[in-house]
């Protein structure tokens, strides 16, 4: 069921805009520095984060600046032209405002002596309430951090702690206020459907919070089960140290996302993807990088990259017929003690175009605005685009797709049922391309953390 149960990730002109069509060296690149330090491991989390000593922050600072030193050098061994340019930066985690002051400096003082940043570049930084210390966060305003994402997950206290989090309201209100006393207003607060023991009346109460807030931007997550945290393991396999017999239904869990979609747009909060709302102009420009399959560059564990290898998609001469730009994906260790250990070859997967098709339509139909059917036809020719009209033609008559003009969308029952319909999607792929490297349903819908690059995805 579409985002029940599933987590997550400069505005583009149109969904498939893709810019693997121009190179990487002319085109403003994203950066993803992933810091995996938490003061405690909330019950829901399946990402490569953790409680580790304070000695390891510094050594783990070391090997992001040795990264970041030698980004270009070894992406061009790889046939990649790496940019100076960059338009969005983002801290994710874990922690990050767990890093002292002195650490937050000489990681930003790093990426500024390789990168050129935009003046008006997006530099986004995760926060946990509550952990945000006010020399902290006097380095965060003076390393020109303009963005922050405060993982809130619930205003309800007990619910909070229950799950993991040492928060309360109060200290987010707080925090909130600080944010904005530091000039930083551009301000997103993360919520999560589904933990144990939430209730529509909690429920209600957390959306209370996210819109007496006032902040700009708002993210809606599905509790994802899996054996990655401790919490989706209990559910598969029994207990009741972490509440799993408490935690809402598929069905509750829609209902509650569907209330929000409400709920948050009477507010002025507009969905405009999957999990994200917004008001106008407040949308998360790195995130957008994700969806519209822009290159970025990711640094630290479990960090992807996903660039192109050559300058531009070329036509063969058939006149129909496109090839796009060769794209790597690019993985680090989820290993913290490999990762401290020194440089080691990322994993890398080379995309087919069969791929890439999959990887436009899956992540174009996160977005409310949709898949660019000219863009598409553009990029990978109009024979390869055919096939896929007519699973549009058929989800349409399902009420699961709209189509408009040049622009194919997620109704609003779609996005209920967003995993059936990118299924539909992987399955049309043309046999002569192969198949070896095709998403599995479960990974199309890891838009994620591409609130994280793919780590976010």
């Amino acid at each position: 069921m579409g985002p029940g149960r599933c987590v997550r990730t400069k505005r583009a002109k149109a969904a498939c805009n893709n810019l693997f069509m121009v190179d990487n060296g002319g085109e403003a690149l994203g950066i993803y520095i992933s810091i995996p330090f938490c003061r405690s491991k909330c019950t829901y989390c399946n990402f490569a984060s953790g409680v580790h000593p304070a000695a390891d922050h510094a050594h783990y600072v070391e090997r992001l600046v040795e990264d970041l030193l030698w980004a270009r050098t070894l992406s061009k061994g790889r046939g990649v032209e790496l940019t100076r340019r960059v338009d969005t930066v983002y801290l994710g985690g874990g922690t990050p405002s767990l890093l002292a002051p002195d650490l937050l400096v000489l990681l930003f003082n790093s990426i500024r002596s390789e990168f050129d940043l935009d003046p008006d570049a997006e530099i986004t930084m995760e926060c946990a309430p509550g952990q945000m210390a006010d020399a902290t966060l006097e380095a965060m305003a003076a390393m020109g951090v303009n963005r922050v994402s405060l993982g809130v997950q619930s205003f309800v206290d007990w619910e909070a702690h229950a799950s993991g989090r040492l928060h309360s309201r109060t200290v987010v209100e707080s925090d909130l206020g600080r944010l904005r006393s530091a000039g930083i207003a551009n301000l997103n607060v993360d919520l999560i459907a589904g933990l144990a023991g939430q209730t529509f009346a909690s429920w209600e109460e957390s959306l209370d919070g996210v819109i007496d807030s006032g902040v700009p931007h708002a993210s809606v997550y599905m509790l994802e089960v899996d054996q990655k945290s401790r919490l989706g393991r209990e559910m598969l396999e029994g207990g009741a140290r972490y509440r799993a017999d408490l935690v809402p239904s598929e069905e509750a869990i829609a209902r509650m996302y569907e209330r929000a979609i409400e709920r948050l747009g009477s507010a002025g909060l507009i969905q405009y993807e999957i999990s994200n709302f917004s008001r106008l102009g407040f949308e998360s420009n790195h995130n957008l990088r994700y969806w519209r399959r822009r290159p970025y560059l990711g640094i630290g564990l479990d960090a992807s990259s996903m660039l192109a290898l050559h300058a531009a998609a070329v036509r063969n001469g058939a006149g129909d017929q496109a090839r796009p730009s060769d794209v790597l994906r690019l993985t680090t260790t989820d290993v913290l003690k490999e990762y401290l250990a020194g440089p080691a070859a990322p994993e890398i997967t080379r995309l087919s175009p069969a791929r890439q098709f999959e990887e436009a339509w899956f992540l174009g139909l996160r977005m409310n605005e949709g898949v660019d059917i000219d863009a598409l036809r553009q990029e990978f020719g109009a024979a390869k685009v055919a096939p896929a009209m007519k699973t549009v033609e058929r989800l349409v008559d399902d009420g699961l797709l709209a189509a408009e003009g040049a622009h194919v969308r997620l109704t609003s029952r779609g996005r209920l049922f967003s995993n059936d319909v990118f299924q539909e999607f992987l399955e049309v792929v043309d046999p002569d391309q192969g198949s070896e490297d095709s998403f599995t349903a479960s990974q199309a819908q890891l838009a994620w953390k591409l609130e994280s690059a793919m780590n976010e995805v």
